[in-house]
């Protein structure tokens, strides 16, 4: 009974001092917890001063669609996805054979023209003759009416040859007035213009055509505008149609690479071009580029879109809009940059 009694006083003193403690320390935390709380968003807040920054951007590259010029099956593939390849280098071909064709005819007709040129320029209707012809039959027809009519004053011809007469020097009349209008018309014919000073209109049509159709040759072989990397060549297959004016594949200069930002018109009341840029991209981690603002753009990210927000209604709403700035990254880093990865961007603009 004694050393349960003992036992039971000592548990009471443990507990009595053990809760004065935990008071305490309740007490310390509730006062220091909201310090600390109160002293990181202070901090934070001090830190922030002075820069405005977005997760609202992404990685871009300058690209350009690769359309052929001309209609045909594709023949030949020179490049795949990734290659890495020079202005002017092969992509792909189309196949030739209908636009040799085209030459051939282009030639001929060409060949056609120049003929048809040297046939006017030997014709009898240029050169006169019919002329001439024409009007020594209107001498000969006069001579013979001034007879008839000398006869008739007479008495000794009939009617009938009078007026027979008479209707041959009209007739003959009119067969000069036709050998003229045809000299006229093979003029016209072999005349120049004066788009084309020096040269028959024909002769420079065929020729315009046989210029065309080489071009269309040319273009039959289709090459790499910009220096870059091939993405996109799923649709070059060989036996595919390639289609004049629909993309095949793309180019992505790597030589391009900058950030787009769309930050909230709020934070460009200190932001001007030049500023320095932190750049964090999510897909490395722990990994910073350095860059500067480039330009700030000239609307809002609406304005740009494929239907503009119209306002005028009663039942606008205020929206905070969203300002595209490009950063131009001024150190690249080990890591290869994608087009279209997403970054956190941070402009120091106390700079």
């Amino acid at each position: 009974m004694a050393e349960a009694s003992m036992t039971a006083d000592t548990l009471d003193e443990t507990e009595t001092g053990e809760a004065p403690r935990r008071r305490l320390l309740r007490r310390v935390l509730t006062i220091v917890v909201p310090l600390l709380i109160a002293a990181g968003i202070g901090a934070w807040w001090l830190m922030s001063q002075g820069t405005v920054s977005t997760d609202n951007a992404f990685i871009k590259q300058d690209m350009v669609s690769v359309t052929p010029e001309v209609t045909g099956p594709i023949t030949k593939i020179y490049v795949k996805d990734g290659q890495d390849v020079k202005a002017g280098d092969p992509l792909f071909q189309i196949d030739e054979e209908p636009y040799r064709l085209a030459i051939a005819n282009a030639e001929a007709a060409l060949a056609q023209a120049q003929a048809n040129v040297s046939a006017l320029s030997n014709s009898a209707d240029l050169s006169g003759a019919d002329i001439a012809a024409a009007r020594e039959d209107i001498a000969f027809a006069q001579s013979r009416f001034e007879r008839q009519q000398a006869l008739m004053d007479r008495g000794f011809t009939t009617k009938a040859d009078y007026d027979a007469s008479q209707h041959a020097v009209s007739q003959a009349k009119e067969q000069l007035r036709a050998a003229q209008a045809r000299q006229q018309e093979a003029r016209a014919r072999l005349s120049e213009g004066s788009a084309v000073p020096g040269e028959n209109p024909g002769v420079a049509a065929a020729k315009a055509q046989l210029a065309e159709a080489k071009l269309n040759l040319r273009r039959t072989l289709v090459h790499a505008s910009m220096d870059g990397q091939v993405a996109q060549t799923s649709r070059l297959q060989p036996g595919a149609q390639a289609v004049s004016g629909v993309p095949m594949m793309d180019i992505v200069s790597m030589d391009s690479t900058y950030v787009e930002a769309n930050f909230k018109e709020t934070d460009l009341a200190d932001m001007h071009p030049g500023q320095r840029v932190d750049v964090e991209v999510d897909a490395y981690p722990g990994t910073t580029l350095t860059g500067h603002v480039e330009s700030i753009g000239a609307g809002t990210g609406s304005e740009f879109s494929l239907l503009p927000a119209q306002n005028a209604t009663g039942n606008w709403v205020k929206v905070t809009q969203r300002v595209p700035v490009r950063i131009a990254i001024d150190a690249m880093g080990d890591r290869p940059l994608i087009s279209g990865l997403s970054a956190t961007v941070t402009v120091h603009t106390e700079d």
